[in-house]
């Protein structure tokens, strides 16, 4: 087993201690979680006064396509089912933020485009680039063997998901084989879907019982089911299960793993029809904005230190393609 392969609870255990909510008396606290030592608040409000921003790089935007250069946009599309700090409505119930949107104004700043953000459900999110009705797709998507044959990717976060289970399980999670017979949440059509039901095959193949694999609307749907033990787990992205068990205080993550299976560390990339001259300038935006420390405040801002990059890549080997 590799280093990326598994890590259990202690050691995310720190940082979901530092993500405790606000009292119910804090007047702030509909708007906001803070960490535990008070120095950063998660801004839940849709004016999201604190998005970092950076300035255009005309020797970047120039290599822009000159339909987006013209329009003067980038509209980007995403899923809003997830818990924060990733993609997620504020407060109005309406307005889109999160870690995702964050890293997506960077890249227009870079561009010198105005930022649109759209909503759709998951796979509709593919639909709408494939049609080029959207230019990018960037809401936690993992780079895979089988996507890559359709679009493009540059990189801008580790993909790391999470075991997460009701506080009082007894789910010792060792491996695949822990989860035999287990009823365990998954969104479907994302990699730790196919990540489980690879797992699911290799314990029958082994003479185990299957995972009994379920799938719900809504994160907020998967977290239900878990508080009323209608789930053994759930596996889904690790920066929202730390902000879920830190402020839910029902469940608690026993393992965490790479997006991309045992032997590969997976990495979250901005999605672009293939071939269509936008991932290059993307690309160079989130270098760019690495090099400025941008990017950085970023991730600090909501908590992301375990998935940062070092350098963003175009393409990197992804999650293999199913058997």
């Amino acid at each position: 087993m590799n280093r990326f392969s598994m890590k259990f609870a202690p050691l995310v255990g720190a940082l979901a201690v530092a993500l405790l909510a606000t009292a119910c008396s804090d007047p702030e606290a509909e708007s906001s979680v803070r960490p535990a030592d008070g120095a950063v608040a998660f801004d839940l409000t849709p004016e999201q006064s604190g998005r970092v921003h950076t300035d255009k790089v005309d020797a970047i935007a120039a290599g822009v396509p000159k339909v987006i250069r013209d329009r003067g946009t980038l509209v980007v599309t995403g899923s809003s089912g997830t818990a924060p700090p990733l993609r997620f409505y504020a407060t109005d119930d309406k307005t889109t933020v999160g870690s995702e949107v964050d890293f997506a104004s960077l890249v227009a700043d870079v561009l010198g485009l105005k930022l649109v953000v759209q909503v759709s459900d998951w796979s509709q999110n593919f639909v709408r680039i494939d049609s080029g009705e959207v230019d990018a797709f960037i809401s936690n998507v993992t780079v895979t063997e089988e996507r890559k044959e359709k679009y493009d990717f540059a990189t801008y976060r580790t993909d790391t998901v999470a075991l997460e289970v009701p506080s009082d399980s007894s789910i010792d999670y060792k491996d695949r084989k822990s989860l035999a017979g287990k009823r365990i949440g998954v969104g479907s059509g994302t990699n730790q879907e196919q990540l489980l039901v690879k797992w699911s095959e290799q314990n029958r193949a082994d003479g185990l019982p299957a995972i009994d694999i379920a799938y719900f609307q809504q994160t907020s749907d998967y977290y239900l089911a878990l508080a009323s033990h209608r789930l053994d787990g759930y596996i889904g992205p690790n920066p929202t299960a730390i902000y879920h068990v830190a402020t839910a205080k029902q469940t608690k993550i026993v393992g965490t793993f790479s997006g991309a299976g045992e032997q590969l560390q997976g990495e979250i990339g901005v999605l672009t029809k293939k071939d269509n001259g936008l991932i290059g300038p993307i690309h160079q935006a989130i270098e760019h904005a690495i090099a400025n420390g941008s990017y950085r405040k970023v991730i600090d801002r909501w908590g992301l230190d375990t998935e940062a990059l070092p350098a963003s890549r175009i393409n990197p080997p992804g999650l293999p393609k199913k058997s």
